[in-house]
Parts: C-alpha cells; structure tokens; sequence
C-alpha cells in the first residue's frame, strides 16, 4: 500500500491502514515531524480510545484501551541512546502480550523487533502532503 495524503484525509488514511495490516506491531519510520504521531492517535481513535492520546517522549510507553477491551501500546523511542533501555522497560513483553504495539523511532531498538511487524513509512512531499508507504518487516 502507497498513498499520498492532506492532513484532512487522515481518517481515511487510518482506517485504510487498519484494513490492510495483518499484524498488531505496526513500526512508523519518518523524519521528525512526518506525522508519526499524528497518524498513531488516528489509529487509537478508529481503534475505539477514548483516553486522549500524547506521545510518550518521555515515559518511552503509553498505554490505552482500545473500543474492543484491549489494550494498545504507543511507544516512542526518539530519545533512547541504547536498546539495553527498551529491555529495562520490558519491551519484548509487550511484543509477545498480542496486543497492538505503535512504535515511533523503532529504528532505535532494530534488533529486538519481530519480524511478523508492519513497516509504515511516513515521508513529507513539497506540497506539504505526506506518502505512507506499508510493507513487511524483514
């Protein structure tokens, strides 16, 4: 799936996202304001979150109830230095719980991502629109 987006289009971005992924570990790559985030807290929405949504800059890890009772995890690995951090938090736990793990900066833990995760690359065109691009982990 590649497609070329408007901010006003976003909904429809997430919903297609969410149709078209075949697992619930969904890694967002893009530069610093592509709109990994912004696209995450759509997701929640189309998942059924009622709990406003915010980047875990900082607690590296949030987490919400999806619409359906499970739980979904959005992590944000921007400001991590080693991978030994993600273990400190328990991140292959929350891998391997089965339930949605939206991970911002994953490029920052590479080694410890599962191979059965989505790859969503999110890039700014000159117009200001953005591309999202999804593909397999591998």
């Amino acid at each position: 799936m590649k497609t070329i987006y408007k901010l006003a289009e976003i909904s429809e971005v997430a919903e297609s996202l969410l149709r078209e992924v075949d697992s619930r570990i969904l890694l967002f790559y893009g530069e610093m304001g592509s709109g990994k985030t912004t696209i995450i807290k759509e997701i929640a929405a189309k998942l059924g979150v009622k709990d406003l949504t915010n980047s875990p800059t900082f607690s590296l890890v949030n987490e919400y109830v999806t619409g359906k009772g499970d739980r979904m995890y959005h992590f944000d690995f921007y400001r991590i230095e080693r991978e030994e951090e993600a273990f400190d938090i328990g991140f292959e736990e929350y891998l391997d719980s089965g339930n949605w793990c939206l991970i911002e900066w994953p490029e920052k833990v590479e080694n410890l991502l599962p191979l059965d995760s989505v790859v969503i690359r999110i890039d700014i065109n000159p117009d200001d629109s953005r591309t999202i691009q999804l593909t397999k982990n591998v």
